[in-house]
Parts: structure tokens; C-alpha cells; sequence
């Protein structure tokens, strides 16, 4: 059974740092592609970034520069490093299992808050 549970949400004041973890199991880790994918309240869907299997990154623009996606193959583990957090980055983030550039299985989700 693939399963994904994220890690690392809270509450942040802006300009401040969060690292998000995604624990992996079920499948081969290391063969599939991942994604960050948030819900900002009252909005749908906004895909945050994804790494291939063989550490390409890709990011929204709006993240570039702030936020860092990683993997360990070797722990099973997604990261994503938050920096320079802005209350517009206040959001459910969720991680997700990659399938041809589409998500096929997604985690429970971490609240990311990012209030003074």
C-alpha cells in the first residue's frame, strides 16, 4: 500500500524558515518522481514543485529562490526547505507520488500558517 505522510507544518512568522518532510512507503522511492502540491485557503490546487528521480528540480515561479525540493533516496524522505515565508504561502502542502507529470497518490497534508 502506498502511503505518504507529511511533516514539518506550523505556524510561521513571515520571513521565517520551515522544512516539510514526506515519508514514502509502499513503493520504490527512488524510481518515481515527487511533488509539493498546496491549497491556500478558499483557492484550489497550486502545484509548488517536483523532483525527477534523478534529483531534476522544476518550481513555480512564485517559490523560486525561497523554496528548496529534495529527496534521500536512501531514507525514503521528500523535503521541501520554506524560506523567506510570506503570508501568501499560508497553505495546506501536501506531497505527492509522480506518474507521467501527474500526481497518483497524495499524503494527508501539512498546514503551513504564516502570520505576524
Amino acid at each position: 500500500e502506498v502511503q505518504l505522510v507529511e511533516s514539518g507544518g506550523g505556524l510561521v512568522q513571515p520571513g521565517g524558515s520551515l522544512r516539510l518532510s514526506c515519508a514514502a512507503s509502499g513503493f520504490t522511492f527512488s524510481i518515481h518522481g515527487m511533488h509539493w502540491v498546496r491549497q491556500a485557503p478558499g483557492k484550489g490546487l497550486e502545484w509548488v514543485c517536483r523532483i525527477g528521480r534523478a534529483g531534476d528540480t522544476y518550481c513555480t515561479d512564485s517559490v523560486k529562490g525561497r523554496f528548496t525540493i529534495s529527496r534521500d533516496n536512501a531514507k525514503n524522505t521528500l523535503s521541501l526547505q520554506l524560506n523567506s515565508l510570506k503570508t501568501e504561502d499560508t497553505a495546506v502542502y501536501y506531497c505527492a507520488r509522480d506518474n507521467m507529470w501527474a500526481c497518483d497518490f497524495w499524503g494527508q497534508g501539512t498546514q503551513v500558517t504564516v502570520s505576524s
